[in-house]
C-alpha cells in the first residue's frame, strides 16, 4: 500500500463506516421485538416468526462463508457500495411485502447483506496502517455494537408509534443515504491483496482449517451454543411480555432491550480479565452468567427485577463468551486469521439461527417453561464440550 491510500482515510471517512457498520448491522434485529405485529399483520403463528430470525440469522452465516471472501479478491469500495445498495433493495421488499413468504424471502436477503461490516473492518484495517489501526478498529466496532445494541430499542419504539413496516422504511432511507454517502466519499484507489489464496482455494481450506485446530472447534461450538442460548430469549421475549404475565407491547420490548447495552460494558472488563486469566475461563464465567440468567428465567421471569436482572447477566455472559473465543481464534495465527473468523462466526450465527426457531417453536408448544429449559439445555450441552469433551482432549495432547 502505498502512501497517497494511507492518506485517504479522513476523520469523516471513519465516522461514515463507523455509521453504515452500526447501520446496516441494525437490519438483522428490527423483526425480533415486532413479531406479534408482524404475526398479526401476516396472519401467521407466533412459531413462524421465529423462522424469520432464524431466516435473517441463516442468510447472514452465509453471506459470511460466501460474500465476505471476495473482499480479499475484489475492489472492497465497490463490493462495500454495491453490497450496501443492494442490503437498501431487500428493505425494500421487506417494507412492501404482501405475505408472509415474500416477507421471509426479504429477511432472508437482509440477513445475507447485512454482512457489510464485515467487508468494511478490514477495509478500515488496511487503509488505516499499523500506527493508527487500533483507533480505527475501535471506532468501526463501536459503531457496529451500537448498532446491534439500539436495534431493538428503535425498532419497539417505532412499531408501537406507527405500523411495524415503517422500520423497514426508516432503515431503507437510512442505507440509501449511506450507500450515496460512501459513493461520494471513498476512496477510488484499489488496495492490493497479498494473500495469494484465490476465493475459491479459500472456501475449500476452511474444512481443512477445522480439521486441524483443536482451539478453532472449540471456540466455535461454545458460540454456537452460547450465541444460541441468547437467541432463545431475544426472539421469545415480545411473545412472554406480551402475555398475560405482562400485558407489554412493542415499546416496553424496546425499553428493556435498553438494559442490553450492559454488554457494552463487559467488553472493557474482558480485556482486563484476559491479563489474569486465561480466555477458556473467561468463557467459563460467561457460561455461568447465562445459566444464572435462564435459572432465574424459570423460576422468577414473572417478576420485573429478576427479568431485567436477568437480561443483564444473559447480555454480559454472551458478550464474555463472544470477545473471549474471538480472541483464541485470532490467536491461532495471521495467515489464516480472516478464514479462521468466518468458520466460528458462520457457527456463531447458526448456533444463533437455530435458537431462535427452537425458542419460538417452544413457546408455540410449551410457552415459557418450554422455552428456559431449552436455554438450558444449550447451557448443558455447552458445559459438556467445554468440560468433557475438549477438557478430555485438552490432556490428552498435554499430559502432566
Amino acid at each position: 500500500m502505498d502512501k497517497n491510500e494511507k492518506t485517504t482515510l479522513t476523520s469523516s471517512l471513519i465516522l461514515l463506516l463507523s455509521i453504515t457498520c452500526g447501520v446496516v448491522v441494525a437490519n438483522m434485529y428490527y423483526i425480533q421485538p415486532i413479531g406479534t405485529k408482524v404475526a398479526t399483520s401476516l396472519s401467521v403463528s407466533t412459531s413462524a416468526i421465529g423462522i424469520l430470525t432464524m431466516l435473517t440469522q441463516l442468510g447472514y452465516a452465509l453471506g459470511l462463508l460466501f460474500l465476505v471472501p471476495l473482499g480479499d479478491v475484489v475492489d472492497r469500495p465497490k463490493l462495500i457500495i454495491r453490497m450496501a445498495a443492494l442490503s437498501a433493495i431487500s428493505l425494500l421488499a421487506a417494507f412492501f411485502a404482501p405475505s408472509f413468504t415474500l416477507f421471509a424471502c426479504a429477511s432472508f436477503l437482509i440477513g445475507l447483506l447485512s454482512i457489510v461490516p464485515q467487508i468494511i473492518i478490514p477495509y478500515g484495517a488496511v487503509l488505516a496502517g499499523p500506527k493508527a489501526r487500533g483507533k480505527v478498529m475501535g471506532t468501526l466496532l463501536s459503531g457496529l455494537l451500537v448498532g446491534i445494541l439500539l436495534s431493538r430499542t428503535v425498532s419497539g419504539i417505532v412499531a408501537s408509534l406507527f405500523s411495524w413496516r415503517m422500520i423497514y422504511l426508516f432503515a431503507l432511507v437510512l442505507v440509501a443515504i449511506l450507500t450515496g454517502l460512501l459513493y461520494w466519499k471513498m476512496p477510488r484507489t484499489q488496495i492490493k491483496t497479498t494473500s495469494s489464496v484465490s476465493y475459491l482455494d479459500s472456501l475449500k481450506s476452511l474444512p481443512y482449517l477445522v480439521k486441524t485446530q483443536r482451539l478453532l472447534r472449540e471456540a466455535s461450538i461454545s458460540g454456537f451454543f452460547m450465541f444460541g442460548t441468547f437467541s432463545i430469549f431475544w426472539s421469545t421475549l415480545i411473545f412472554y411480555i406480551s402475555s398475560p404475565v405482562y400485558h407489554w407491547g412493542t415499546f416496553e420490548a424496546g425499553i428493556l432491550a435498553i438494559f442490553g447495552l450492559s454488554g457494552a460494558v463487559a467488553a472493557p472488563i474482558v480485556g482486563r480479565l484476559s491479563d489474569s486469566y486465561s480466555e477458556r475461563k473467561i468463557v467459563g464465567m460467561g457460561l455461568a452468567m447465562q445459566t444464572l440468567s435462564f435459572v432465574a428465567l424459570l423460576v422468577a421471569g414473572s417478576h420485573l427485577v429478576v427479568l431485567l436482572v436477568a437480561i443483564i447477566l444473559l447480555d454480559v455472559g454472551n458478550q464474555f463468551g463472544q470477545v473471549a473465543n474471538q480472541t483464541r481464534v485470532q490467536g491461532l495465527g495471521e495467515a489464516a486469521s480472516n478464514r479462521n473468523n468466518t468458520v466460528f462466526m458462520f457457527m456463531y450465527f447458526i448456533g444463533g439461527a437455530t435458537g431462535s426457531l427452537l425458542g419460538t417453536t417452544m413457546w408455540q408448544q410449551f410457552g415459557w417453561l418450554g422455552v428456559t429449559l431449552t436455554g438450558l439445555a444449550f447451557q448443558l450441552c455447552a458445559y459438556i464440550c467445554q468440560y468433557i469433551i475438549f477438557q478430555k482432549r485438552l490432556r490428552q495432547k498435554c499430559p502432566t
